[in-house]
């Protein structure tokens, strides 16, 4: 600025006030700044500008997994919120790993952004946030909750969800569903098992903890659940899978078993509809989860100062074909 106020001949406090669109400085004087600042190439410094008002125009947001079409859709709806306010946005993985969360959550605000969107990992204690938001952090959490603080969630409707699916199970004749979900620890898949279960008993039926996995969901843990529950006498004949992982893993091991079981999934998944019969799912959807949250957040940054919200976003059942499969 003093090189282009020296060229110019003009203070510095002009070429402030042209730079900035202040008014006060005559068309012709304004000129000649602009002139100056072309042959010079200057462009004013944003962070330093930014950082005098007391923002960094960052805001951070920290997820499970990145690599999850889920995740990679709620990041999406964030980023373009971010965009329209004229933010960055900086994204990072906790991998499911609260130490993680909680080690990428603070370089975050080491690096002064000015708010943050967190999917929290399971068995997090957010309690090493307080002193980032009594400093000005603004921190929204979407999917799940926060522990041990008080701060704004954008939730799915999990356990109205799992309740849809058992209703159209049993509608389909179905008594013995069994249900597979990711570990019990984790907000999301607690909240959809007592879906399951509250369903199950308000219609009459018993809670059979036998007919019922938790875990990550992998290869190996998805075949000895199905292998335990189509044993016996009385084998499950549907099954709840409790997120997109889960019910990918149930499909490539029930394709090599004689079983025609019954299945609803908990998310939707890149071409459900594509298979043969299409997958029904319990849809949720991470773009209005994103965006809800970042909404909320920017709201915050604006000088909002209302009460902590929780916002709960509705599911909606796509029937597909494989949920329809009679008893």
């Amino acid at each position: 600025m003093n090189d282009v106020a020296r060229l110019a001949g003009v203070g510095l406090k002009t070429v402030s006030r042209v730079v900035n669109g202040e008014p006060r400085v005559s068309e012709a004087m304004a000129e000649r700044v602009r002139a100056a600042i072309e042959e010079l190439g200057y462009s004013p410094h944003e962070g330093a500008r930014l950082l005098r008002r007391g923002q960094t125009a960052c805001i951070g947001l920290l997820l499970e997994d990145v690599a999850n079409p889920f995740y990679s859709a709620l990041a999406g709806a964030v980023e373009q919120v971010a965009r329209a306010n004229g933010f960055l946005l900086f994204t990072a993985s906790s991998e499911e790993d609260a130490a993680q969360e909680r080690e990428l959550a603070l370089a975050f605000c080491a690096r002064r952004v000015d708010g943050l969107v967190i999917v929290p990992a399971a068995s997090a204690d957010h309690q090493y946030l307080e002193p980032e938001i009594e400093a000005g952090v603004i921190a929204v959490f979407v999917d799940r909750p926060a522990v041990g603080i008080a701060a704004d969630a954008v939730l799915a409707d999990n356990v109205g969800g799992t309740r849809a699916a058992v209703v159209h199970l049993l509608r389909h004749g179905h008594r013995r569903i069994g249900y597979i979900g990711d570990a019990a620890e984790i907000f999301t898949a607690a909240q959809r098992l007592r879906g399951y279960r509250d369903e199950l008993v308000d219609s009459g039926l018993p809670f059979n903890e036998s007919l019922v996995a938790m875990g990550h969901p992998e290869p190996q843990f998805v075949h000895a659940a199905l292998d335990r529950m189509l044993a016996g006498p009385e084998p499950v004949t549907a099954l709840i899978a409790g997120n997109n992982r889960a019910t990918v893993a149930v499909l490539r091991d029930v394709s090599t078993r004689p079983n025609q079981l019954a299945l609803v999934g908990f998310d939707d998944f890149e071409l459900a509809d594509l298979l043969n019969p299409g997958v029904t799912v319990v849809a949720h959807d991470p773009v209005a989860l994103g965006r809800t949250a970042a909404d909320l957040l920017f709201r915050r940054l604006q000088g909002y100062r209302g009460p902590v919200q929780t916002i709960e976003i509705a599911t909606r059942l796509v029937p597909r074909g494989s949920g329809e499969i009679s008893r």
